[in-house]
């Protein structure tokens, strides 16, 4: 009888170990916007996987792209609600919690993608993203380089008074549309989904994006031109929920960090390598190339737009401007 019952107990506890073993593990929620082809997919789950190898399986990380968990605004709110764990998203949206963060978006802040990486080894990196922190309470952990916007027009385009009166689509962001309308474009905020067919039928004859939006939704098939104008480098934030980082263990948050930034690393380099092909495919298609003097352009954001009119800074964008 004895006998009987100690098998009895043997069996229930390997039936609870497995069970205690898996409860022990936690899972989160990463998500983003960008399609599973995307750099900023591939590496999201390339840094999952490796988080939950370098944390023994304690954590375990579901990735969910293509707006699955919502739009940005959804998921940026989300962090809050406890709705996801993980996010990438533009710093236009943390500015809404922290506006001097905006600033990087002000046109011809950042020189190309090097300096953007300067920058988040910076002083002025830790200021901002720790006022991010302190107004949201979410932790900014890496910053990945998104692309450098550029414009598509129908119309050639060599200096900035050249877009004067353009029917230009740019999406509704303060920072987004300073160039454009410094240089006299009429914008439009037209919703992403429908650019291709606004360029198609004229409603709009121009739009900016960086390279890689602009073969990936193949715009250029709709357009004349591709005009290096440079004015913004823009870039991703990877951002973890006050709720999850302040429960991680400094060793975790040490892993989570350093992975991050990998994966951060990792996409911008394929990003990077990306747009040095397209200008010559972009030829090869037909479309002319057109090197602008971006001096041209800045003087004119600079000349007709006031820092002030966004929240930002100008000791912050002058701070970022300095660095090497």
């Amino acid at each position: 009888m004895k006998f009987r019952y100690a098998a009895v107990l043997g069996a229930i506890a390997a039936l609870v170990l497995p069970f205690s073993a898996a409860s022990a593990q936690t899972v989160l929620k990463w998500a983003h916007v960008y399609e599973t082809s995307e750099p900023f997919h591939t590496e999201s789950v390339w840094a999952a996987q490796e988080i939950e190898k370098r944390t023994n399986g304690r954590y375990k990380i579901d990735v969910f792209p293509a707006s699955q968990l919502g739009k940005e605004a959804d998921i940026n709110q989300g962090l809050t609600l406890g709705t996801v764990d993980i996010i990438i998203s533009g710093s236009s949206f943390a500015a809404r919690e922290y506006p001097p963060i905006g600033v990087t978006y002000f046109p011809y802040t950042f020189r190309n993608a090097d300096h953007l990486l300067a920058y988040t080894k910076s002083d002025i990196y830790k200021q901002l993203t720790k006022g991010y922190e302190e107004a949201s309470g979410h932790h900014i952990v890496a910053t990945t380089y998104y692309g450098t916007r550029q414009t598509t027009s129908n119309r050639p385009i060599e200096k900035c008074s050249d877009m004067q009166g353009l029917k230009m689509r740019v999406p509704d962001v303060p920072a987004y549309l300073a160039m454009p309308r410094a240089c006299g474009a009429n914008t439009t905020p037209i919703a992403f989904a429908e650019v291709y067919l606004a360029l198609q039928n004229g409603t709009v004859e121009a739009q900016e994006n960086p390279l890689t939006t602009i073969e990936a939704k193949k715009f250029y098939e709709v357009q004349k031109n591709i005009v290096l104008t440079g004015h913004i480098v823009d870039h991703l934030n990877t951002i973890v929920s006050q709720s999850r980082w302040s429960q991680l263990s400094d060793e975790d948050k040490a892993i989570f960090t350093e992975v991050m930034q990998e994966a951060a690393a990792r996409a911008t380099k394929k990003i990077v390598e990306r747009e040095q092909n397209l200008v010559q495919f972009f030829k090869g298609k037909g479309l002319t190339v057109t090197e602008v003097d971006k001096a041209d352009f800045e003087n004119a954001v600079m000349e007709k737009v006031k820092f002030e009119d966004f929240g930002y800074r100008k000791a912050d964008w002058e701070a970022i401007r300095a660095v090497k």
